[in-house]
């Protein structure tokens, strides 16, 4: 209070006194700036855009009159809610129609931009797609000059040649191995006689990995999302932020991958799937998600245009790049049958009723050729249940249905990946019996083979067809049986102890066993076998986990280059054979080699350990007293004999023998 009340005094003034100047001289500069003097003042100033940065501008919107305006906006409401909760709308009229632009206002400026990234492009039919902007880029838009400029360059990331490894000169294929718990990962090429190592990290993934379709890109696992690795050096080409990512699955294509993690999700914004552009990284559309016990969720065609989910008693097929409902509106599905349908004309080729049914799972052959749906039936009066294997062939006119009747329990069912035959695992333990049939073209389905007591409990048929391996895999101890289907033998019968998975390689020449240590905590390891079943490697990696064969993309060659190459088979084999020859006496030079430098290598350390052994001797001598311990018989002299003497035997002899 002292202190103010000096400060009044010394402010008064008599009357006659003139009062300071407190004005700048006419030279003084202001160099202090109002963001230094008024920072935090500014900080909280109104922007501009505050008000309408909330505002999107969707145009391309149909143009309607009085009687539909409610309609369409119930479309657009359940559209554009999605992103966020909408305050306010305005639909501007001319000549009692809409004009074909709206403007929607939302509770947050993060929710606009959210309806412009999703929503741009969006097909509401064949005649209108949105365009959605911010109401702020307007401005921007306006002050585009009309001169055109270059644009800026961007640099150029090199991720090198994405589809190196199928220009290597031996046709090596090559797979991912994860072993030491987890703790690294290698991808390595495939030799008959070692693996060769390509690249090798340690905690590369923190689960594990999973290779695209085809064969392009690597992802990896980790807590915050996945990333996309490719090219010579595996450099990292893409990164998807999905917090606690668990699942993945890509589109036969390559160009989205679907991503599930069991956090995040919401009701107003669904993180539980989402699909992901994988050439631009961006978000396509999040899904909700109750179970992921079936995954993957979403079924692709094969060129990736539309992807369907099935929830109960509703079908959903999306179409892409819009992830937008085909025609707008989901199937339902009231009741259980087949229907065979044509996109995206919705066309229905074949519909099949089903009755008491208790399972039905559908099978498709890889080149689509046929389907089967395996039904489980329970017939009026029994309680036992029957299979059906009602096979559609599809490439037939009105598309025709065979039907096969099993009695007994079905433990597995498989196609022929090229070709018209099917493998039938039935029966229980001990007398599982193995099955084989052949689609016909005359309309019949002919029972080829039926192999009886079989320890096997999975069917592994070759990706080009005709071989295949039954497996006993875990609790039947890797009971292996490699099969010829072209004339039904067993070309031999093998075990690889507990063994967990069984891996085909690409070509079919190669097939690798192996036991995880995610199932069994002991003997860990992956050996290779040729289709034949002829075992050529076993490889023990300590804790070993997965291994994954990279794929291949399908061929380039048409098929008459295919048929001309397998008519010439004869003239390419001698060239191979060839160099098979010389890569195996090239392969024993190498090992010659390789033992001639090992034994010189250690001639040379044997030298210099004898050279500083000698150079040593002075320092023994002094360090023992003068005794030279390098000899046996050095200082004779100084021995003393000693005489032991110890007893070895007793022997009794009576006098009255002799």
């Amino acid at each position: 209070m002292r202190d103010t009340d000096n400060m009044e005094a010394e402010m008064e003034y008599d009357d006659g006194e003139e009062e300071p100047s407190f004005s700048d001289p006419e030279d003084f500069v202001d160099d202090i700036s109002d963001q230094e003097l008024l920072g935090d003042v500014l900080r909280d100033k109104p922007q501009e855009a505050d008000g309408i940065d909330s505002v999107v501008v969707v145009d391309n919107v149909p143009q309607v009159g009085p009687d539909r305006l409610e309609k369409l906006k119930n479309v657009i409401q359940k559209i554009f809610s999605k992103f966020g909760k909408i305050t306010n709308d305005f639909y501007p009229v001319a000549d009692g129609k809409t004009k074909g632009y709206i403007f929607l206002e939302y509770s947050a400026p993060s929710h606009a931009q959210e309806a412009v990234k999703n929503a741009d492009g969006y097909k509401l039919d064949k005649q209108h797609t949105f365009r959605v902007n911010l109401f702020t880029d307007f401005d921007k838009y306006m002050s585009i000059s009309d001169e055109w400029e270059a644009p800026e360059k961007q640099p150029f990331k090199d991720f090198g040649n994405l589809r190196h490894w199928m220009e290597d000169s031996d046709c090596r294929d090559q797979y991912s191995v994860i072993y030491d718990s987890g703790e690294r990962t290698g991808i390595f090429a495939n030799d008959v006689k070692e693996p060769i190592e390509v690249e090798e990290r340690a905690r590369w993934t923190e689960t594990y990995v999973r290779w695209s379709p085809k064969g392009t890109y690597l992802a990896t696992f980790h807590q915050r999302g996945i990333a996309l690795w490719g090219g010579e050096k595996f450099k990292q080409i893409q990164r998807f932020s999905h917090q606690g990512v668990q699942l993945i699955d890509f589109s036969p294509c390559e160009r989205y991958v679907v991503t599930f993690s069991p956090l995040m999700d919401t009701k107003d914004d669904p993180q539980a799937i989402i699909i992901w552009d994988v050439l631009t990284g961006q978000k396509k559309r999040g899904f909700h998600c109750e179970s992921s016990a079936h995954w993957p969720i979403f079924k692709w065609s094969p060129d990736g245009k539309f992807f369907a989910r099935m929830t109960q008693d509703t079908l959903s097929i999306y179409e892409t790049p819009s992830m937008g409902l085909l025609d707008k509106k989901s199937l339902k599905i009231n009741g259980i049958k087949v229907t065979l349908m044509q996109l995206p004309s919705r066309n229905e080729i074949r519909v099949r009723n089903l009755f008491n049914v208790v399972d039905c799972k559908l099978h498709w052959q890889k080149n689509g050729d046929y389907l089967c749906v395996k039904v489980d039936r329970t017939p009026k009066g029994t309680q036992g249940v029957v299979t059906n294997f009602e096979i559609f062939r599809m490439r037939e006119k009105q598309v025709p249905v065979d039907v096969v009747e099993m009695k007994e329990g079905i433990i597995a069912f498989a196609w022929e990946p090229n070709g018209s035959k099917f493998a039938v695992l039935h029966g229980e333990s001990p007398r599982i019996n193995v099955s084989f049939y052949h689609v016909k073209n005359n309309g019949k389905i002919d029972l080829i083979k039926m192999f009886d007591k079989q320890q096997a409990n999975s069917i592994f048929w070759s990706p080009q067809g005709q071989f295949l391996v039954l497996a006993g895999l875990r609790s039947m101890n890797g009971a292996l049986a490699f099969v010829d289907t072209s004339d039904c033998t067993m070309m031999n019968i093998a075990e690889h102890y507990m063994a967990s998975d069984v891996e085909w390689d690409p070509t079919g020449r190669y097939v690798v066993t192996s036991v995880s240590w995610w199932s069994h905590k002991v003997d860990n390891a992956f050996w290779l076998w040729t289709f034949q079943g002829r075992l050529l490697q076993k490889n023990n990696k300590e804790r070993f986990c997965q291994l994954l064969w990279r794929p291949r993309p399908p061929s380039l060659l048409t098929q008459e280059q295919i048929k001309l190459i397998k008519k010439d088979l004869k003239k390419y084999s001698k060239i191979f054979e060839q160099k098979d020859r010389l890569s195996q006496s090239k392969a024993s030079k190498e090992l010659v080699d390789k033992r001639r430098t090992m034994m010189e290598d250690y001639r040379k350390y044997r030298e210099r350990a004898m050279d500083m052994y000698n150079e040593q001797r002075p320092l023994r001598l002094e360090l023992r007293g003068g005794v030279d311990t390098d000899e046996l018989d050095s200082n004779v002299d100084d021995w003393e004999e000693e005489t032991i003497e110890f007893f070895i035997n007793e022997e009794i002899i009576p006098i009255g023998d002799l």
